[in-house]
């Protein structure tokens, strides 16, 4: 009897990326794995998106389903996607990204081989004319089927975008998204994760990332206390799973997450008052969970120590960010 392969719903939210959406869409209607319904899902553009969309509707009426709502967000924009999928697994690409054929054929062969409930491949960051900037592993040094309880580890390790990610579709049956939040993926992805019993990797760069020129030189604000409550959102749901009792990498969650990825985030942020603010709402998370200067110093990620395993610059950074906030503390006391 022939195997038909699984069918994937591949969610894409489209909204005002006139310039970038056709690439992303071409990179989807020419994937090796046949079986795919592609959820376009324009979430109010004004600008010329309807049209790419409509043009692609047309021109692959069986693999692409648009859809098009008033403007909601990234998250409610996802939502309405998981909704309509129909597929056995979940994928997400962002509309200004791209990806590569073999993607979708590769991590759907990987999760029906090990009955993996997700699937993780490595991203590259490209640049507006397609050239690699920077290779981001995953998961090094891992097989390609992760038992979950024994290597609990990845927990804490990995990075929790959606994107790179292929989801079995039951993940989904009472989650979603959490909308007008930023950081949904670091308040989703982890939960989902937590439910389940094997993931597989591959070590293909499938997922391109594009590093828009645009997008660089934005200004961070207070929106970057939505990743401390994304954290505290993933501690509520741990306490209710079968890793309850896994403190040390919930700690390591908490460091790599709620601290670095936040002190990442802060140093983009250019008024004082609001910098300031959000470093001491920073200081009570780290208060109420006991995490002191030594953790952060010896907090290792995929068995190596994490300052130390960064480049030159944000290992400066961070350690010059850790001194400054020695010396405000003690002023504060």
């Amino acid at each position: 009897m022939k195997h038909v392969p699984s069918k994937v719903s591949v969610i894409v939210p489209v909204y005002n990326v006139e310039n970038y959406l056709t690439q992303c869409l071409e990179s989807l209607v020419n994937q090796t794995h046949q079986n795919i319904e592609i959820l376009v899902v324009n979430d109010g553009s004004k600008d010329n998106s309807e049209q790419i969309i409509r043009e692609y509707t047309r021109k692959y009426p069986e693999k692409i389903k648009s859809f098009t709502k008033e403007n909601g967000g990234l998250s409610d924009a996802r939502n309405f996607g998981i909704d309509k999928a129909t597929g056995d697994f979940i994928g997400f690409v962002d509309s200004d990204d791209y990806v590569s054929p073999f993607m979708f054929e590769e991590m759907v062969m990987l999760a029906e081989k090990y009955h993996a409930e997700m699937v993780i491949c490595n991203i590259q960051k490209v640049n507006d004319r397609g050239k690699v900037i920077q290779k981001l592993t995953q998961i090094p040094d891992m097989p390609e089927k992760i038992d979950l309880k024994r290597n609990f580890s990845v927990f804490s390790d990995i990075s929790y975008f959606a994107c790179n990610k292929l989801f079995k579709s039951e993940l989904f049956k009472e989650k979603r998204f959490k909308r007008n939040v930023h950081f949904e993926d670091i308040q989703l992805i982890p939960q989902l994760l937590l439910e389940c019993k094997t993931i597989a990797q591959t070590q293909s760069f499938h997922y391109n990332y594009l590093e828009r020129a645009d997008s660089i030189t934005k200004t961070h604000t207070e929106k970057g206390l939505d990743i401390l409550k994304a954290v505290e959102d993933v501690e509520a749901f741990f306490e209710k799973t079968a890793y309850s009792d896994r403190l040390l990498e919930l700690k390591n969650f908490q460091i790599f997450e709620g601290v670095y990825s936040f002190i990442a985030y802060l140093a983009f942020v250019k008024d004082d008052d609001v910098f300031y603010k959000m470093c001491e709402i920073l200081e009570q998370f780290m208060k109420k969970r006991d995490i002191k200067l030594k953790n952060l110093l010896n907090y290792s990620r995929f068995g190596k120590n994490y300052l130390l395993s960064l480049s030159l610059k944000k290992r400066i950074f961070y350690l010059l960010f850790f001194a400054e906030q020695k010396k405000l503390i003690r002023k504060l006391m």
